[in-house]
Formats: structure tokens, C-alpha cells, sequence
């Protein structure tokens, strides 16, 4: 896997994946940005919870759960003092469907957690990571 960073101005940074994309990455005015794009952390916070919610979507459409929508809303505390690295994060996911199996549902999430999502996994070697979720019923 590869990536590649290119500053473009002030605190602005354009990052390419090796598959092609590409996202603008900037910082707060305060500290010489021009708030144009996500800061590198907040881009690691929805790269975890993109990772999950992949996880778990492939779990489970090959359950054979009906999911029609999946929503992973994450909320992380940062330490105080640098490296301000996350200590906490939480992971609630929103899972809308027909006739879903909450113990179907937490299998998925406990899988990716633990076996599956590499991001999550990595991240949990400095943070407390924790899971719920809720199923809205078509």
C-alpha cells in the first residue's frame, strides 16, 4: 500500500492514495490553515470508522441480513498533551433494515473489532474502544 502527501499551501495538504484518490487535508485558521478539507486526525478518525463499517457490512450481507442502510457515528477524546493520540473512542452504529437480528448485528461489530478491522485493532493499542448500536426497522 501506498500513499503520497503534497503540501499545497499554508497548512494545506493534498493526500493520494495508491488506488487513485485523492483528499485535501487542511488545519484551523489558527494555526495557519484556511479550513478547507478534514485535519489529518479527523481523516484517521473516518478512516477507522469507514474500516468497521465495511467489516461489518460484509458480515452481514453474508448472514443474510436485510440491510438497507448502515450509519457509524464515532466520537473520540484526545490526550491532553502531545502526541495528543485518541484514548477513547466510541462506535455507534445505526443499522436500518428488515426484520434484523440484534445478535447478528453484534456478532458483526464484535468481529470487526477484534478480528477484522486492522484500523480499529491498531488505534486500540492507545485508545478504549468501545461499540453499541441500534436498529431502526423498516
Amino acid at each position: 500500500m501506498k500513499a503520497r502527501i503534497k503540501w499545497k499551501d499554508g497548512m494545506s495538504f493534498l493526500g493520494e492514495s495508491g488506488s487513485g484518490h485523492a483528499v485535501l487535508m487542511d488545519g484551523p485558521p489558527e494555526t495557519g490553515g484556511r479550513n478547507l478539507g478534514p485535519r489529518p486526525m479527523e481523516m484517521l478518525l473516518m478512516g477507522t470508522g469507514g474500516c468497521a463499517a465495511f467489516d461489518v457490512m460484509l458480515i452481514l450481507k453474508k448472514s443474510r441480513q436485510a440491510v438497507s442502510d448502515c450509519v457509524v457515528e464515532i466520537e473520540a477524546q484526545r490526550a491532553a498533551q502531545d502526541p495528543k493520540v485518541f484514548t477513547h473512542i466510541h462506535f455507534h452504529f445505526v443499522l436500518t433494515g428488515k426484520s434484523l437480528q440484534p445478535q447478528q448485528i453484534e456478532r458483526a461489530i464484535s468481529l470487526s473489532a477484534e478480528k477484522y478491522c486492522s484500523a480499529s485493532i491498531m488505534l486500540g493499542k492507545t485508545a478504549e474502544m468501545t461499540h453499541d448500536f441500534e436498529i431502526v426497522e423498516e
